[in-house]
C-alpha cells in the first residue's frame, strides 16, 4: 500500500521549495496548483462553470481565464471566493486522485500531495500524514511583498484569506521550519526522507 502524504503551508512560506526538494529526492508530487490550472483550461468544464458564475469579464480575449482579474475579485470578497472554491475544489480533487492512482500503478510507495489549502478545503481525509512548511508571520509578510511586488495592505489581505500558519502547524504531523537558510531547510527535508525510507 502506498503512503499518501499531504504537504501544505501558507502563502510565501516556501512550500514549493520543499516540494521541489522532495521531488528531487525521487518522490512523485501531485501538485494542487497544477491541477487547479488544468481543470479551468479553455474549453474545460471548470472554465464553463466559472463563466456562468462570474461572467465573461474574467476571461481573456483568447478564451483563457484571466487569473489576476479573478484573483482580485476573490481576495476581497469571501462569498465570491466560496463560489469559486465550490466550482474548482471538486474538480481539483478528482484530478489529483487520478494522478495518485497513476503513480500507484507505476509502483510508487510514497506519494506527496502538494495542497496549499489542505486545511481550508478540509482535505485531511485524502492523506495519512501532514507536513506543514512554516515561517514566522513577519518573514511570511516580507517574502510575500517581495515575491509578488505587493503593498503591505495587499499582502496582509492575501495572508488573511488563508488559515494562519500557527494554526496549521498545530495540526501538522511534521513541521518544516523554513525561516532559516536553504541548507537548514534541506537538512530537515533529508531527515524527513529518512522516515519515509524506514517505513517502506
Amino acid at each position: 500500500m502506498a503512503t499518501i502524504i499531504g504537504l501544505t503551508g501558507g502563502i510565501a512560506s516556501g512550500k514549493s521549495t520543499v516540494s521541489k526538494m522532495l521531488q528531487d529526492a525521487g518522490y512523485p508530487v501531485v501538485d494542487a496548483d497544477i491541477a487547479a490550472r488544468e481543470v479551468v483550461k479553455k474549453g474545460s468544464l471548470g472554465a464553463q462553470q466559472i463563466r456562468e458564475a462570474f461572467g465573461t469579464e474574467v476571461f481573456q480575449a483568447d478564451g483563457e481565464l484571466d487569473r489576476p482579474k479573478l484573483g482580485n475579485i476573490i481576495f476581497r470578497d469571501a462569498e465570491k471566493r466560496e463560489t469559486l472554491n465550490a466550482i474548482v475544489h471538486p474538480l481539483v480533487k478528482q484530478w489529483m486522485l487520478a494522478e495518485q492512482e497513476r503513480h500507484i500503478a507505476n509502483g510508487a510507495k510514497t506519494i506527496i500531495l502538494d495542497i496549499p489549502l489542505l486545511f481550508e478545503s478540509q482535505l485531511e481525509d485524502m492523506v495519512q500524514q501532514i507536513i506543514v512548511v512554516s515561517v514566522d508571520e513577519n518573514t511570511q509578510l516580507t517574502r510575500l511583498m517581495e515575491r509578488n511586488k505587493l503593498t503591505k495592505t495587499d499582502a496582509k489581505a492575501r495572508m488573511a484569506s488563508q488559515m494562519p500558519l500557527h494554526e496549521k502547524t498545530r495540526r501538522a504531523d511534521v513541521v518544516i521550519d523554513n525561516a532559516g537558510s536553504l541548507a537548514e531547510t534541506k537538512q530537515q527535508v533529508e531527515a524527513l526522507v529518512q522516515t519515509f525510507e524506514s517505513r517502506s
